[in-house]
């Protein structure tokens, strides 16, 4: 028999005793406790225990889906509403937080999830030691087991078998095997048929993903717009305040210089000399403002080439790592890189290191960049702060960003965008 299935069925065998003392126990405990607590919210004391008791469910919940993912494979999504800050505290700011909880589907789903983990979860999992603990005991019948126990009791039966003699025995080891093959064959299979059940139980349904998905879209197309617009703001005052003035200016010193040609050509070249520099200097701020809308090395190299011209205007070494097979569309691309440069000038500016590593790479559909630095750390996304710039724009393209800044650092900034590359 193929020694890694029965190494795969001793490891299921161990997660399915696991999950069902480990496992049910807590779970028990949960659903006794949340029970009682919206039981007793009529006579008071439930407004002060369900806040406590929802929230480590909540909690409890998240640390069975991260295991789904790690033993079995399922990912099972998170879908809890966000929980505002308190308006007001003391009991008033107890009532709004219970009625809160209460009124988020998962919540309920949660619930629901105990109950069936404490019952149908449970008796799945262990039977996956079970299967195990009884081929063993059948083959220690036959190598013996069978004399003390039938010593101590006149009739014993193991499973359809009367155990008597050797020859009873025998066949009760010949069972035992059967198990035991039963258990190398199915035991994982008994593993990730539990934690569908946990699946089906904690997942969101279609329709609340769709309403999500529809509330996410909203947001992010309300901060697209936002974006643009204040994108738009800024070309106009870039070109009003730069390119703009020193055109109108070009134009007063030619009005000028016309009138000096004949009195005083000297003066004229002069002028003339002082347009030229002129209108280098509001070419020099055209392209810049072009480069700021979609630089010229993005369209033409894509983005690896156009990451690495970021890292060598920047003061620190910088070091790129790109692995693309492809290009993604120009809209990603574009988020991509805008997003990269304001990472970099955020860990430029205030993270006080002296090294930067951009990784650049595309895997399972899946556009990944993850730039790290040796600053202090500390670095959080929040309203006002680059990073939540970065958070929207990439939310356009159903991105996200995950931040890991501990204080004194390193600070890893990774940004996830779903595309294919051409």
């Amino acid at each position: 028999m193929n020694v890694a299935r029965i190494q795969d069925a001793l490891k299921a065998g161990a997660q399915g005793a696991a999950l069902a003392v480990v496992g049910w126990i807590p779970s028990l405990m949960m659903s006794v406790l949340a029970t009682l607590s919206i039981a007793f919210i009529p006579l008071g004391v439930g407004v002060l225990t369900t806040p406590p008791v929802l929230l480590a469910v909540r909690s409890y919940a998240d640390r069975r889906r991260l295991l789904a993912e790690e033993w079995a494979g399922p990912r099972i999504p998170s879908p809890y509403e966000p929980l505002p800050p308190p308006a007001r505290g003391g009991l008033m700011g107890r009532v709004e937080l219970t009625n809160r909880l209460l009124r988020d589907p998962a919540t309920w789903r949660d619930l629901r999830w105990l109950f069936v983990d404490t019952t149908a979860a449970a008796t799945v999992a262990v039977l996956a030691p079970g299967l195990l603990a009884e081929g063993a005991f059948g083959v220690l019948l036959a190598a013996g087991l069978w004399k003390p126990i039938v010593g101590a009791s006149d009739d014993y039966w193991y499973g359809f078998i009367p155990v008597t003699s050797w020859a009873t025995a025998f066949a009760a080891g010949v069972l035992g095997c059967v198990w035991l093959a039963v258990a190398v064959k199915w035991n994982p299979a008994l593993i990730r048929t539990h934690f569908r059940i946990t699946k089906a139980q904690l997942a969101p349904t279609s329709e609340a993903e769709l309403a999500r998905r529809v509330e996410k879209l909203t947001e992010t197309r309300r901060d697209a717009v936002d974006a643009s617009a204040a994108e738009l703001r800024r070309i106009e005052r870039d070109l009003h305040d730069g390119a703009q003035a020193r055109l109108v200016a070009m134009g007063m010193d030619l009005g000028t210089v016309e009138m000096l040609l004949d009195k005083d050509p000297a003066q004229a070249r002069k002028l003339l000399a002082q347009t030229r520099r002129s209108s280098a200097d509001a070419l020099a701020e055209l392209r810049d403002l072009v480069r700021g809308i979609h630089p010229p090395v993005l369209a033409e190299r894509g983005l690896g080439d156009a990451v690495r011209a970021l890292a060598l205007r920047l003061p620190l070494a910088t070091e790129v790592t790109v692995d693309l097979d492809g290009r993604a569309d120009a809209p990603v691309e574009s988020a991509a890189y805008f997003a990269v440069s304001e990472v970099l000038t955020n860990a430029a500016k205030h993270s006080g290191a002296d090294r930067i590593r951009v990784n650049v790479h595309h895997t399972d559909g899946m556009l990944r960049i993850a730039v790290t630095d040796n600053g202090r750390g500390g670095a959080v996304v929040g309203a006002g702060s680059g990073l939540a710039g970065v958070e929207r724009r990439l939310g356009t393209f159903d991105g996200v960003l995950a931040v890991s800044s501990p204080a004194g650092g390193p600070t890893m900034v990774t940004m996830e965008i779903p595309c294919a590359l051409s």
